[in-house]
Parts: structure tokens; sequence; C-alpha cells
């Protein structure tokens, strides 16, 4: 009999918030790291991307926090101090963690602050002001506020790391080690990676007591990619790229796509391309200001776009059920990048398609790529919009083109237009009249 998240011992609240959300049986890691974590140890947890690690750390930290509703405040000293503080790599990932972490919350009057660059300071610092008892940011915002004296970190008592080696990648470390020397009164560290890199190991030791190493892995997939995906890679030339990219698009069953990017100006030419053609597409970059990146990364969650483009850096954090394909539009620098990026697609038990396309300059890293993980497409097939295998492989319909049809515009609204000029011409017509009447005679005077 497998184990549900009702045999834990967990809040009330927190069940019927698990329930609320569908959440009735817990997913390998979940099963692994719950025990452990709800008994104060401190852990490593290593899980391929879409395993549900947000779960994992996110019920006990809900679990420990004494909430304002809780009978237990009325006898906490330091009122309103950030008792828990979870680190991340990235904006787009501390909104994502910030956001489930309230979902399961439940009914406690329980304060949780997202904390990130690229936003004003203040309404920040009024939220910290008014209290928090969870404090989800990426390492610049909150060392920044911290030297301002408004995050006060002697009262957090438990530490989240999260995505810990993109954070290593991003040169966040010293940072993060800056974090960790601030909490003096941390009772419990527990570190999330996909990858062990030594330099997290080394972070491991310094600052973590005995620590759980959990490791989830599929046996039938040593490589760390997701058994699940279907992986198709295709030698494709660079101005054939979009042409085949907007025929994907067309595939029977296509649902919500991301396509990634290497280069920021690759993403938006991408982006701004499918949308000329008739695609509901958005893109999320580094150029993008906060605002906007957010923008398209709500309008993609609510299906107001079902393509977004996307660089690798701007990419974490985007943990959406339901993505059906993930397109390698630019070869993925290394195996590492390769598994972030297709494990967008099949994630929480579901199936997915990844399409890599490798120009003549990117063999190469191709070949690396596929011998690091062992695919067994170290050889991709020389591929055209107009290739048969391309259309079968893919489900792609005959006669598809690289444009969606467009709605004819609508007859009536031609004469509103003409009106709309003649009205303008009319109203402009006296003004120039008089002019010349005046000069007119001010000549002849």
């Amino acid at each position: 009999m497998s184990l549900t998240f009702a045999d834990l011992p967990l809040r009330p609240e927190t069940l019927e918030a698990l329930s609320a959300h569908g959440f009735i049986s817990p997913f390998p890691i979940q099963e692994q790291v719950l025990p452990i974590a709800l008994a104060d140890g401190d852990l490593i947890g290593q899980a391929k991307t879409g395993t549900g690690k947000t779960l994992a750390f996110g019920v006990p930290l809900i679990e420990r926090v004494i909430a304002p509703l809780d009978a237990e405040w009325a006898s906490l000293e330091a009122k309103g101090s950030p008792q828990v503080l979870v680190v991340v790599p990235t904006r787009e990932l501390c909104v994502q963690v910030t956001k489930d972490i309230e979902e399961l919350s439940g009914n406690r009057g329980l304060r949780i602050l997202a904390v990130y660059g690229g936003r004003a300071f203040e309404p920040q610092i009024e939220a910290l002001q008014n209290g928090v008892e969870i404090v989800v940011g990426t390492p610049g915002r909150l060392l920044d506020l911290y030297r301002q004296g408004q995050l006060k970190l002697k009262e957090v008592s438990r530490v989240v790391l999260d995505e810990a080696d993109e954070m290593l990648d991003l040169g966040f470390l010293p940072d993060v080690e800056k974090i960790f020397a601030s909490t003096p009164n941390r009772a419990q560290t527990m570190l999330f990676s996909a990858t062990m890199p030594g330099d997290i190991i080394a972070l491991a030791r310094k600052f973590m007591n005995q620590p759980v190493h959990i490791r989830t892995q599929d046996n039938e997939d040593e490589g760390a990619v997701v058994s699940r995906i279907e992986q198709h890679v295709f030698r494709a030339h660079a101005l054939d790229k979009i042409e085949m990219l907007a025929r994907i698009l067309q595939a029977d069953g296509r649902g919500p796509t991301i396509v990634f990017c290497r280069t920021k100006r690759t993403c938006q030419k991408t982006s701004d391309d499918l949308v000329e053609r008739g695609y509901r597409a958005a893109s999320i970059h580094g150029d993008l200001g906060q605002n906007a990146r957010e923008k398209a990364l709500n309008d993609f969650k609510a299906g107001k776009s079902d393509v977004l483009v996307a660089t690798d850096v701007a990419a974490r954090g985007i943990d959406i059920d339901g993505i059906t394909h993930v397109i390698n539009y630019q070869c993925p620098e290394d195996e590492k990048t390769y598994v972030h990026r297709i494990g967008r697609t099949a994630r929480a038990g579901a199936k997915g398609i990844s399409v890599t396309f490798v120009d003549w300059d990117e063999l190469a890293r191709w070949k690396m790529i596929d011998m690091a993980l062992k695919l067994g497409l170290a050889e991709p097939e020389e591929t055209y919009s107009s290739s048969e295998h391309f259309y079968e492989l893919l489900n792609i319909p005959a006669g598809s083109t690289g444009r969606m049809t467009k709605a004819k515009p609508v007859t009536s609204e031609k004469p509103r237009e003409k009106k709309t000029v003649e009205k303008i011409e009319k109203t402009q017509r006296p003004v120039r009249t008089e002019r010349t009447r005046t000069r007119t005679k001010k000549f002849s005077s």
C-alpha cells in the first residue's frame, strides 16, 4: 500500500490544503524527504527537474512555522520576524516557489513574501516591517535588504537552498555563504540540487549538520534524462529553422510549448517572427523588464499565449503542468542545460516531446551532450521543413505551411476608416484655406 499525505503527522490545515489542490500521495522525492524533514534533520535532496522538490521542502516548512492564527503565537517572542528563509537563483523561480508555498499554507494567517531584483525596495520593506513568517528570495536582493537592516535573520531557524547547482553556475555561491553565516540560530538546513558539483558538496560540509543525502534516479535512465520524453534531434539549416519551428507548432496534439534559445537576440527575433506568422507567442529573456517578464509568464500560464520563447537563465522557475513540447531552437551549451530544458515537459507523471535543432557548427557540442547522456543520437539526420520524415515523426498534418491562417478583416470596417479619413481632411481644409486668405490679404495690402 502506497504512502499518502494523510499517513504523515501533518496539521489538519495542511492536509486540507493538499487535498484541495489534488495532492493525495507524495512523489518519490517527497516520500523520502518528508519523514526526515519533519523530524528536523538536515538533508540534501538530489533529483532531476519536475519531480516535486518544492512540495518536499514546502510542507515541512509550513508545519514548523508558527503562524498568527496558531495557538502557539501568543507565546512567541519575536512576532513578525522571518522564521524561514528560502533562497532561489532567479526571479521567476522565486515567484513560483512563493505561489506553491502559499497554496499549501491553509487558513493560519501565514505571511509569505517574495523578494527579488527588478522591483522597487519600498513595497518589500513595508511588508517586512508589517511582519512575515516565510521569506523567499534571490541572493542579491536578500543581501541588499539585510545590509540595509530591513531583513532580520536572527530569528530564522530554517533555511532552504533550492536549485543549488544553478546558484553555482550564476556565481551566487559567495552570496549564499554570507546568507548562511548571517543565520546564527539555524536549526535545520535543506539543500536541493539536480547535480552535486564539488563546490556544492563543500558548501554542505561547511554549513550543514550531518545531512542525509537523498538521491532519486530512474533505473532506466542513468543519464538523468526523463525517460517519458520522446526525444527528436534534427540537423537543421539556420535559415530553415523558423520554418521548421512554425510547422512543428501545427502538429496534432500540440499544446503549450516552450522554445529555448541561447541568446537574448535570437529569443526576441524568434518570438517576433512567430507572432508575425499568426502564432500566439511571447518571449522571456534578460533584456526585458521584470513587469514584461512576469506578464509573458502569466499570459502563458493563463493560456493567452501558447508558445513561450525563452533563454536558459530566464527559464528557471517555469514550472507549468501540461507543456507538451519543448523545442531547442539553438543547441544547449552542455548536458545539464539539455536536461533542464527538456525537463519542462513530462512533469508530474505526464509524457512529452522534445525537439532539438543542431546546426552544422553545433555538431561537436551536440556529440559531447549525446556522449555524456548516452542518448544514441550522435548523428542527427539532415532535415528540412519539407522533409517527409519530419512530418511523420512529429505528426504534422500534410500540407501544413509556416503560417497560421488568419481571419479576413470585417468588410464593414473599411467604410468606417474611409469616413474617418474624410472627416480629418474636412477639418483640416478650412484651416489651410484661412491661412492662405490671410497671407493673400497681407501681400495685396
